[in-house]
């Protein structure tokens, strides 16, 4: 049963599997790390199949949880669901969610980089986070990233400088108000783009910008200049 990654991910995350099919694809594909822990963190996955994982190696959640992402994607291709709070926060705290991080300290950087091309929102943020540059810059290219997702990396003290231009160069993700915004004032963001960014802004946030102290001193005097120019108008 040779069935390509994405295959293999829908079936796990499919909403009801047989317990025999999740036993089957576990004694198969355990040695797939994401699939792995996919099956492992199934509702319908039964005891025998969870002690299988666990002798292999896979950290095994200590209790059945939903699975944390349907294989549908109509909320990732919805920018109006995701700004009005239904797109949830990832849960840290989560059993599934550390099982995968503690997973992600054992890979190497092509397995790593592998899952950053099409992971989940929780190997996202997991790996978007990751000291190596190739494969933090390789999730922002992911795509099932949201605009949620790129408006939370926009105003983060990202590490990667290169995912701030990629995010730039997008030119969907600028449209989006609150992402030109987080972009300004992300003192990483090259400045010939947080200034085009800056003249797009409403008087109110120009505002408070031109008295800021958290960007530079060239933008926020560009911001008082913007300013007196639309209160000259």
């Amino acid at each position: 049963m040779d069935l390509p990654g994405p295959v293999l991910r829908e079936v796990a995350s499919a909403r009801h599997v047989h317990p025999k099919v999740l036993d089957a694809l576990a004694r198969l594909h355990y040695l797939k790390g994401e699939i792995a822990v996919l099956l492992a963190s199934h509702p319908d996955c039964d005891h025998a199949t969870r002690v299988f994982l666990a002798d292999a190696g896979i950290a095994v959640p200590p209790v059945r949880h939903p699975v944390s992402e349907p294989p549908s994607r109509q909320a990732d291709e919805d920018p109006e669901e995701e700004f009005s709070g239904e797109d949830q926060p990832v849960d840290e705290e989560s059993e599934a969610f550390k099982s995968k991080y503690q997973l992600s300290q054992t890979m190497g950087v092509a397995e790593k980089i592998k899952i950053a091309q099409t992971g989940d929102k929780e190997w996202r943020t997991i790996l978007i986070k990751d000291s190596n540059k190739l494969v933090s810059g390789t999730v922002i290219r992911n795509p099932r990233v949201t605009e949620a997702e790129v408006l939370s990396i926009a105003k983060s003290s990202i590490q990667n400088d290169d995912i701030l231009r990629v995010i730039c160069a997008n030119k969907e993700w600028v449209k989006n108000y609150q992402i030109r915004k987080a972009l300004v004032e992300n003192h990483k963001t090259p400045l010939p783009n947080a200034l085009r960014y800056l003249s797009t802004l409403t008087e109110k946030d120009l505002a408070h910008l031109a008295k800021s102290k958290n960007i530079s001193s060239v933008l926020s005097t560009q911001a008082r200049k913007l300013l007196m120019s639309k209160k000259k108008h």
